[in-house]
This record gives structure tokens, sequence and C-alpha cells, in this order.
């Protein structure tokens, strides 16, 4: 891999993260463009870095919110705070189960396999045009709609559904507001990036040597970049129902990588 190479998965994974559009499946479609000798044996450290990249600036766009997390539960009181952070950790057990227990049968949706991507990317499309046409409201998240949020976050781990798509527009058709839906779905995911990169670490899954520091560093950064304005902007398009556009944008990539898939 080279430091083109590192920049352009790191742009394409801040981007992605954020906005509907799916960063695995784009991943995937990005390593099958590039060759799959792009993508050496600290791949796995890459994709790491590149997570923790878009995980910290959730924490930098959100650093407001978290802050008035953090001072409530420290309260140590059934207020707000603690009944957000104990929705959040609700939202996480369906993904947790399927990463602790399901992890090898979920890698095998991995691996090249575009023509599922473009089939999931579909899917995701569906989401965002039902989400975008749903009449705004001002509910917030109860511990109910976190389960089901939580089991949308679930299925997302597969390529090509998009996490933040499937997230918030679950959270908009159960009914909660909009800008809620955002913060709960961008908020959620913090602890499950984090959790996964200890995990690896742990396992001892990551290689590391001297030669991969520089597009480890570009790719950071990039991603860190990209994902920064790219939460910035997604969380105004959900305000503005915006998503239509990622509806569409879907639909064209995904029918593109069945095509490719099937035919090239």
């Amino acid at each position: 891999m080279d430091i083109i190479d590192a920049i352009i998965l790191g742009i394409v994974q801040g981007l992605t993260e954020f906005l509907p559009v799916s960063s695995s499946g784009h991943l995937e479609l990005g390593s099958a463009i590039l060759g799959s000798d792009k993508l050496p044996e600290e791949s796995l450290l890459f994709t790491v870095v590149l997570h923790f990249a878009t995980a910290l600036a959730t924490l930098v766009v959100f650093r407001k919110d978290i802050v008035v997390l953090l001072e409530g539960l420290l309260k140590f009181k059934w207020n707000e705070e603690t009944q957000f952070t104990v929705k959040i950790i609700i939202s996480m057990i369906p993904a947790v189960i399927v990463g602790l227990f399901f992890e090898e049968q979920l890698e095998q949706f991995f691996g090249g396999k575009i023509v599922f991507v473009g089939f999931m990317l579909l899917v995701t499309a569906v989401l965002l045009f039902f989400a975008d046409k749903a009449k705004s409201t001002e509910n917030d998240v109860t511990f109910g709609k976190a389960v089901l949020v939580g089991l949308a976050q679930m299925v997302a781990m597969l390529p090509g559904i998009s996490r933040s798509g499937a997230t918030i527009s679950s959270s908009v058709l159960l009914g909660i507001d909009k800008n809620k839906a955002a913060r709960f779905s961008f908020l959620m995911v913090v602890p499950l990036i984090l959790g996964k990169i200890s995990k690896d670490i742990l396992d001892g899954a990551l290689t590391y040597n001297e030669a991969s520091f520089g597009y480890l560093s570009v790719g950071f950064i990039a991603a860190f970049i990209s994902g920064f304005f790219a939460c910035t902007w997604m969380i105004s398009l959900v305000r503005k129902s915006k998503l239509i556009y990622f509806a569409i944008y879907c639909s064209i990539v995904g029918l593109i990588a069945i095509f490719s898939g099937l035919y090239l």
C-alpha cells in the first residue's frame, strides 16, 4: 500500500462512516478496485486505525454532549444523562453478541463479494427512501426503541448496509425526532468501535512494522478530517430531510456493483 492508496481509503472510511452509504461496503468495493495486492498483512491494523480516527472525530463533534453526559453520570442519579447512557448500552447488546459469538460467520460476507454488497446497498437505499418520507416528530429515544435501533445496528454489520443509514432510518421510522436520531446514532457506535479495537489488541491480531507508519499516519489523518466534516454535514442533512439523495446514490452504486460482479 502506498501513501495515495492510504489517503483514498482514509477519505472513503471517513466519509462513509457517517454518510449513509456503508463504510464497510465501500471499503470492500475500494479494495476490489485497488486490488487485493494493495492490502498487506497489516490491513487489519489499517482498518482499526481508520475506525479509531472516525471514533475520535465523533467525540470531537459531540464533545459538548459528551461533557454533559459525563457530568450527569457523576451525579450518580437516575437523571436524563444516566438514562441516555443506559439506552446507549442497551443498543450495543445485539452487535456485541454478534461480534463475540458469530465473528467467523460474519466474516464470510466479506472478501470481495461485491454482488452481495450491491444488493445490501439497495436495501440501504430503500431504508433511506422511507426515512426521508417520514414525518418529523419531537419524540425521544425510549428504552424499547433503543433495542430496535440496536437490532438495526446489528444488521448493519453486513457490508453494504449503512450503519448510520440503518440506525437513523429506523429511529426516524420509529417516530424519534430527527436531531435526536442522528445524535443517538453517532454516539451509540463509539463504544462499539473502541471495544472492537480493544478486542483486536488483546487478541494479538494486529501486526505492525516501522514501514507501515507512513500510510497508517496519513490514513488516520485523512479519515479524521473527512469524518469530522461528514459527521457535521450529516447532522444537517438529517435535520433538513435530504436522505433521498443518498438513497439514489446507494441505488446507483449498488446496481453498478451487482452488474460488475455478475458480468465483468
